[in-house]
């Protein structure tokens, strides 16, 4: 499901967007001014409603065009748009044979070549034959351009929008694109990407890197994998920056790696995310920065392992597209945002997901069940053909604030040609809403939007880009004084605002709630709650957890304390549309007991982070001796309950093919104390025996009779001492043994030189003697098979007893 939740806080807050509005089918004439040729508004207008309205009951996709040379004043239906005029001739034929008028054209200014089954003078018989599928006769996409009765022009200053996406087929030839065609390709999809038309510029990169790797250019990868992440569609986000790290990871910047990690929450590979988000945090640098990472985890852990404390439910109101932003009007009534096209006329789509424009709705509440029902759009003197949502209303519900695109009788941009986004203030005059009026705070160089106001309808809080931000967006708050003015706006600091994305404020007696992307979240954005106290400021920042919050889009997030109800919205998998409103209720909760003192954990594998079930944690007191122990469950988790307050203990894990660990840990009153533990595995010339740690090495060869280091036996033993060298902490014991051919005594007194030789060199490499427990030779005493003189062995047999052992001790 892709979300429009970017469009929409992306949208509504925050990152300006260069939104061109002028669809070919619906300009302005201002516009139309501007651009200098004639557009869509040659239609009349009924007609034009109307073929409209037929083309997406179909739905069919149509587009505009001034006239272009060797075309007629009509409608084309056309099959497939071509790079290259190669084969088209025969193509042309092909269809003709099939009882089709067929023919194509190139539109002079993209040098690209329309390839039309039939011209109809009638868009209605167009639009039947697109429906009828001719007949049965044509199976695939088409689409219905509509040529314009005038002088035939450039299209280069006119940008000829599509109403739905029509860039499908751009270069669909029954022979392989080429590199020509392909790089007309990306530069098309970095034109809309400019734009910030997401959606359509993520199917273009998507056919560019649909022919291989070749095509996988660092600037291409990271486009395609923004393209997606910018609509939420977090599953293909990460399908390129996976990619683009595989190849490019030296290239990559700091941002591309949270957005890489952030893509992994989304899909719910926390592990990994887990270890990206280490990796981003070590190039931050910094003690400071490597324990916050160290706490980040923990809370994530905790979050993962939180019991689901409400009860939530979809609505049937949500549609398709995209609902979201509820908000309390009266007793009984909620005023939410849609972008549900309620006009069977209206077909203006927003270019950054490809969805109708955001408008604003009322509904009635059943108390019993939260849904909503009646719905109907909101004031015609608040909706507008842009963005309308995230609405506050005053206490008396007699002043409304709410987010617009920054529009009056055209779109305003800044000096960088981008529109930004407006919070706008209505007041109710006899039971109707007046024209609204933009806050004093605006500006046309950034934007504004989300507003929330306190109980007392005293302080608005909302979301900008202003400067003075903390992250890519921030919440700030103004007084609103007693004669209707504000007071300058100020950034809530670093307590609430992180260096990523804040936004969707909701504030009542109690709390304050907001979405982030910057705190410790499932994925997406997450909700969070911050208690106030009137003395400190605010308090510390909590996740509400699951199920409000997924590894998706989680935000809008309002509540009645009271009854600890309340509303929020979601592009979480399983739901209608892009971002559906849900309700919920909070369960009752085991109260906690008044005791706790504990220590849990999680156990992860350190360099894939994935979850380990089955090790062996053990509990020990300060003198090593164990207390406790217990497995691991098939998370990786486990939870050693009932211990002392304030205490200090030892956990010691330990696992098959893995290093041990032991680390200490110490209690708190009335808390759960994480510790989480990451296992190394083993080095690969370490192996389990029969229990017992063991370095593998190839045979140290002696010279006959002989005990000092041969270069053979040397070559060998550096590996094991680059093994001690990457652990530290290992200590190894070695015996030497020999076969049973020979004076018993004479062998044991060999091997046991032979076993110091070994020592003495590990030594002089550099490591600690202490790290050495004993060098014994045990000659013939401990042979592995039955070659003890009593039976005849191969020379085979008798080599497997003529060996040494390095046996690790501690690790």
């Amino acid at each position: 499901m892709r979300s429009v939740l970017n469009l929409f806080f992306l949208v509504f807050v925050l990152f300006a967007q260069a939104q061109n509005f002028g669809d070919n089918i619906e300009a302005d004439l201002s516009q139309e001014k501007e651009y200098g040729t004639r557009m869509v508004s040659d239609f009349e207008e009924e007609d034009k409603k109307e073929f409209q309205k037929a083309a997406e009951a179909i739905p069919v996709p149509y587009r505009a065009f001034n006239k272009v040379e060797n075309t007629e004043n009509g409608y084309y239906v056309i099959s497939g748009t071509f790079s290259k005029s190669k084969n088209l001739k025969s193509q042309v034929r092909k269809l003709n044979k099939k009882g089709f008028n067929a023919g194509y054209f190139q539109n002079p200014e993209n040098q690209l070549y329309y390839v039309y089954l039939n011209h109809y003078d009638s868009w209605r018989d167009a639009l039947n034959d697109c429906s009828s599928k001719f007949g049965g006769r044509y199976e695939d996409q088409v689409w219905v351009l509509k040529i314009l009765d005038g002088e035939t022009e450039s299209l280069l200053n006119t940008e000829t929008v599509p109403v739905e996406d029509v860039t499908y087929d751009m270069l669909k030839e029954t022979t392989t694109v080429n590199t020509e065609s392909k790089t007309k390709l990306v530069k098309r999809a970095d034109e809309y990407f400019d734009k910030m038309w997401y959606a359509e510029a993520a199917k273009l990169y998507e056919q560019a890197l649909s022919k291989g790797e070749k095509s996988y250019s660092y600037d291409v990868l990271k486009k395609a994998g923004d393209a997606h992440y910018f609509n939420t569609d977090m599953e293909n986000a990460y399908k390129w920056y996976n990619i683009l790290y595989t190849k490019y990871e030296s290239d990559m910047g700091l941002d591309y790696l949270f957005k890489y990690a952030h893509s992994l929450k989304g899909i719910g590979n926390y592990k990994r995310s887990k270890r990206l988000l280490k990796l981003y945090n070590r190039k931050l640098a910094g003690e400071e920065v490597e324990q916050q990472t160290k706490h980040n985890e923990i809370v994530l852990d905790g979050l993962l392992r939180m019991e689901e404390k409400f009860d939530i439910n979809n609505l049937s109101i949500n549609s398709k597209y995209s609902e979201f932003s509820p908000m309390y009007y009266g007793g009984d009534q909620m005023v939410y945002a849609s972008a549900k096209d309620s006009s069977i006329f209206n077909t203006r789509r927003y270019k950054w997901n490809n969805q109708p424009y955001l408008d604003l709705f009322v509904a009635k509440v059943n108390d019993e069940t939260q849904d909503f029902k009646n719905a109907l759009k909101f004031s015609k003197k608040i909706n507008t053909k842009y963005h309308e949502a995230s609405v506050a209303f005053s206490p008396d519900n007699e002043t409304m604030y709410f987010t617009r695109n920054n529009y009056g009788k055209k779109l305003k941009r800044d000096k960088n040609g981008i529109n930004h986004l407006k919070i706008y203030r209505s007041r109710k005059v006899n039971g109707e809403w007046l024209e609204a009026e933009e806050v004093s705070f605006n500006s046309d160089e950034y934007s504004t939007g989300h507003p929330a106001l306190s109980p007392d309808g005293k302080q608005l809080y909302f979301v900008s880009d202003m400067p003075g931000s903390i992250g890519e967006t921030d919440i700030f708050v103004v007084d609103v004084l007693e004669d209707g003015s504000f007071s300058s706006p100020r950034n809530l600091g670093p307590e609430i605002n992180t260096e990523h994305k804040e936004m969707f404020p909701f504030i009542n007696d109690k709390k304050l709630y907001f979405s982030s992307d910057g705190h410790v979240g499932l994925g997406g954005l997450d909700v969070f709650e911050v208690a106030f106290d009137d003395e400190v400021g605010f308090l510390e920042v909590r996740n509400v957890g699951k199920p409000v919050n997924s590894k998706k889009d989680d935000f809008s997030f309002i509540v009645d304390e009271e009854t600890q109800k309340g509303y929020f919205a979601s592009n979480r998998s399983g739901g209608k549309g892009d971002d559906d409103i849900y309700s919920f209720k909070t369960l009752q909760i085991e109260e906690i007991p008044t005791s706790i003192n504990a220590i849990s954990g999680i156990v992860t594998e350190l360099i894939t982070g994935d979850l380990m079930p089955n090790a062996l944690v053990e509990l020990l007191d300060e003198n090593n001796i164990k207390l406790k122990e217990m497995e691991t469950d098939e998370n990786g988790n486990f939870i050693f309950e009932d211990l002392d307050a304030d205490t200090r203990y030892v956990l010691r894990t330990t696992k098959g093919s893995y290093f041990d660990d032991t680390r200490e840990a110490a209690t708190k009153e009335n808390e759960i104390v994480n510790v989480d533990v990451s296992m190394r595995k083993l080095n690969d010339m370490i192996a389990v025996e029969d229990g017992i740690k063991k370095l593998k090495t190839e045979m140290i060869h002696f010279n006959f009779d002989k005990s000092f280091i041969r270069k053979d036996a040397a070559l060998e033993l550096d590996k094991l001492v680059a093994v001690m060298n990457d652990s530290p902490n290992m200590v190894i014991k070695i015996e030497s043994h020999t076969d049973s051919r020979g004076d018993a005594v004479y062998n044991k007194y060999l091997s046991d030189k032979r076993a110091k030789s070994t020592r003495d060199y590990i030594i002089s490499q550099g490591i600690d003697p202490k790290r050495i427990e004993s060098a014994i030779g045990y000659g013939e005493e401990r042979l592995i098979n039955e070659c003890d003189g009593s039976v005849r062995c191969t020379e085979e047999e008798h080599y497997l007893n003529r060996r040494s052992e390095f046996i690790i001790v501690n690790m």
